[in-house]
């Protein structure tokens, strides 16, 4: 998957790609908290905010706030809901194409409580209705048209893997979220192009305590290019060489870290989609990121494109190309 690089500091492409996203769109209550409360206990809240969220759905608008095409595909409860309603106003606001969205009679839209402590780290609580997974995805070839790009989370492989496949299969590129551990015989290991775990199911994953010798092992399943994202630690991959590169993550004043690793893939998708070699990707991937976490408001926080352009300008941290063997 390594391509001729670009200039990541330009602007987007005339025609932005089309990128599918696939997921369960979550409605989001939130909290700042002065600390996490103890079990049993009370906790007043110094802010509360109402929003959309979910892995698809903040990765889709990472991708249309830098510049691309965004479509979401995924279960939503019954279409007369509240909840339903309000989810898709945010999304038309966003410029995100929602007619792929699946709504099933009768049940309730999944929805999460999340505390926020004053670091910017998230605590959540999610209710998905069992229901949710036994959705029928839509006409693959009408999925699939003008597609440039799949980005999906691990935990939707149920319903979307024989889709992946097919995507592969006519040469699109397959970008997973990892952020649950995955069997080792989980179709989508093959049926995807790029895989991104979270540093704790990357170990959980591979059943090995150290993200480097994980993703070795898991290399050997799949041709997939790997990577682990690690928050303020950066972004360690393998090359195509099997060889551990490390990215370094932006320094900057984290007040929120909700929805920052969606914001990634979604503009690590929208790179890939744009032809960025892999390096250069994953800055750009690292750099929105890093930019979301300064503001409060989930992926609703996300950057534009002129802004991470602006970061990138000024340069990354020092860092070792490579980690220790």
């Amino acid at each position: 998957m390594m391509s001729e690089p670009m200039n990541f500091h330009a602007a987007a492409p005339k025609i932005p790609p089309r990128i599918l996203c696939i997921g369960m769109p979550v409605r989001d209550l939130t909290f700042r908290v002065p600390g996490l409360p103890a079990r049993g206990s009370k906790e007043h809240a110094t802010h509360f905010d109402e929003i959309c969220g979910g892995n698809a759905l903040n990765g889709a608008i990472g991708i249309a706030r830098l510049g691309g095409r965004a479509s979401i595909c995924g279960p939503m409860g019954d279409a007369k809901e509240t909840a339903s309603r309000y989810i898709f106003e945010k999304m038309a606001h966003e410029g995100i194409d929602t007619k792929h969205i699946v709504h099933m009679p009768g049940l309730v839209t999944a929805i999460s409580n999340i505390m926020i402590d004053p670091s910017g780290e998230r605590t959540i609580v999610t209710f998905r209705d069992p229901q949710l997974w036994k959705v029928h995805l839509p006409d693959t070839d009408e999925l699939l048209r003008d597609c440039h790009a799949i980005l999906t989370e691990s935990r939707c492989a149920p319903f979307c893997t024989e889709l992946c496949v097919e995507a592969r299969r006519r040469g699109i590129p397959v970008i997973v979220d990892v952020d649950r551990a995955m069997s080792l015989r989980e179709g989508l290991l093959t049926a995807s192009s790029h895989l991104v775990f979270s540093s704790e199911p990357l170990q959980e994953t591979a059943g090995v305590a150290d993200d480097g010798e994980a993703l070795k092992k898991i290399a050997k399943l799949t041709p997939s290019f790997l990577a682990g994202t690690r928050g303020a630690q950066g972004t360690i991959w393998l090359d195509e060489n099997q060889n551990l590169q490390q990215t370094p993550a932006f320094p900057v004043h984290t007040v929120d870290t909700l929805g920052a690793g969606d914001v990634f893939h979604g503009a690590f998708t929208l790179a890939i989609t744009e032809n960025q070699d892999i390096p250069e990707a994953l800055r750009f991937a690292s750099a929105a990121a890093a930019l979301k976490c300064t503001r409060f408001g989930g992926a609703f926080a996300a950057p534009q494109r002129a802004e991470v352009a602006e970061l990138l300008s000024q340069g990354q941290p020092a860092s070792p190309a490579r980690t220790p063997q």
